[in-house]
């Protein structure tokens, strides 16, 4: 929802972060639309205009700043208050859906008709699925031509465009001027790399970010060959192998101090599914999550308040890829982290396939749901698996590889996933919540029956954890991680 006029702009006087995406500032008197952070010197009141989203703004005729790049400002997360079929097909169109499909089949896979989803869009967004999608091609084009030296035929194919002429026309028309223009600009300059085998993208959050142990929770639980945590020039990089629809590549992640931004690298052979890569990128690091409102609410807890001041700005670790999370959550079952590794790293060496081009560690490719749905259940309880749980993951990879139960940040209800997961043999409440936690995103996931949690809450029942919990609704995610993380501090006490 967007803030009151008057609430707007002290934020925009203020330069508040904590605002940044929430609305989008357009200056009447220049056709310009900022970000409320922009280091633009600030416009009279009289003379503004507020837009809940960059697409809205552009809708009214405004351009995008070259100094604040709106491109680049955080998003919702998918707690914020959009209505269910509003929130899934938003999500789709910024993973590039409507790139390759067509708004009727965008309806189709949420169950609506192709006049139901525009009305719904327009009501809730103020702009149509078309426009909503042409503002993040464009988006995404504006990053690359500031961030990369690719040459305009690419940055136009790798943004989701269908020709370079269609480019070229609704640059000039939403932009007022050409692509390569827009690259002469002092403001933009072109003087990110080529990449030589990479693309190079910046992805924005709200501040505070807890980088560090965002790092540690996901190096702990890296699977061997396919993602790792490693130093790197600006401190740790995250980086990973990926597959996403028919392309195969590798990514690497860094914090730059200051002024605390992620820097992405994205092979070459992702570039094609560059927009679902960023959206990828953004769900699994958290990005668009809103630390200052989380913490409003967990804070009054006192068990959490200490937790709260040590990891301010934790964020919930998202997964890159929902069926390979699941399988390695259900690895984990009954078993340590350690040990969970371990049976991953043995699972990709056996069933995953190579990749070359990589950085050293990250060369194999997870195994995707079709291929793991042929495999015997010998086989996979050889790579040290007790048959129940060899059966398990042979039953989701079939559930996954026929579209019974979908993975995707994209795809579903987080709590209608839960149902779906726990009509499989061998997931429980604790694998489900975890699952829909990380592969979902879904931020009141809550793990009652985890051990650590119950501990740290004095509780001995799963009921007693869900009961203690309530209060922390609908981040009740966050305070799990925030109890992860004291147990883990007290163990190495």
């Amino acid at each position: 929802m967007l803030p009151s006029p008057a609430t707007c702009y002290r934020a925009l006087v203020a330069r508040d972060r904590r605002f940044d995406g929430r609305f989008f500032v357009a200056v009447k008197t220049t056709g310009i639309y900022c970000r409320p952070i922009c280091p633009a010197r600030t416009p009279g009141e009289s003379r503004c205009e507020f837009y809940a989203s960059a697409a809205e703004a552009e809708r009214a005729g405004f351009r995008a700043c070259f100094r604040c790049r709106p491109e680049l400002a955080p998003g919702l997360a998918p707690v914020d208050s959009l209505p269910r079929l509003v929130r899934l097909a938003s999500s789709r169109i910024e993973a590039g859906y409507l790139n390759e499909h067509s708004i009727e089949d965008l309806a189709a896979s949420v169950a609506v008709s192709s006049r139901h989803l525009r009305r719904a869009m327009e009501e809730t967004l103020g702009v149509s699925p078309v426009e909503l999608a042409q503002t993040r091609r464009l988006a995404l084009a504006k990053q690359l031509l500031h961030d990369t030296a690719l040459p305009l035929g690419e940055v136009a194919h790798h943004a989701g465009f269908a020709s370079l002429r269609r480019f070229n026309a609704l640059t000039r028309a939403r932009w007022g001027r050409s692509p390569s223009t827009v690259r002469r600009s002092p403001l933009i300059g072109g003087s990110g790399d080529a990449g030589g085998d990479a693309v190079a993208l910046r992805l924005d959050c709200r501040p505070p970010f807890d980088w560090e142990a965002l790092l540690d929770f996901l190096a702990a639980r890296a699977i061997p060959g396919v993602e790792q945590v490693v130093a790197s020039a600006n401190g740790r990089e995250y980086q990973r192998s990926a597959r996403i629809a028919g392309c195969s590549g590798w990514i690497a992640l860094s914090l730059e101090r200051p002024p605390h931004v992620l820097r992405a690298r994205v092979s070459l052979s992702l570039a094609p599914r560059l927009m679902e890569v960023v959206a990828r990128l953004r769900a699994t690091f958290d990005l668009d999550a809103r630390p200052e409102v989380i913490q409003g609410q967990l804070r009054g807890d006192a068990l959490l308040r200490p937790l709260l001041s040590a990891h301010r700005g934790l964020r919930l670790p998202g997964a890159f890829d929902g069926f390979e999370l699941a399988i390695r959550a259900i690895l984990g079952q009954q078993v340590s982290v350690a040990g969970a590794t371990t049976l991953s790293g043995r699972l990709v060496e056996r069933f995953g396939t190579s990749l070359s081009g990589t950085p050293p560690g990250i060369d194999r490719l997870f195994p995707p749901a079709d291929l793991l749905a042929d495999v015997s259940l010998a086989e996979l309880r050889a790579i040290g698996l007790p048959e129940a749980r060899a059966r398990t993951i042979l039953r989701l990879a079939e559930a996954v590889a026929s579209g019974t139960v979908d993975l995707s940040v994209a795809a579903t209800d987080p709590e209608q996933a839960l149902v779906e997961l726990q009509k499989l043999p061998g997931i429980g409440p604790w694998t489900a919540h975890y699952v829909a936690m990380r592969a979902l995103h879904w931020p009141n996931a809550f793990p009652a029956a985890d051990l650590a949690i119950r501990r740290a809450l004095r509780v001995t029942t799963s009921r007693q954890a869900e009961a203690r919990a309530s209060r922390w609704q609908p981040w009740r995610g966050y305070a799990a991680m925030h109890l992860w993380n004291g147990a883990g501090r007290e163990s190495a006490a």
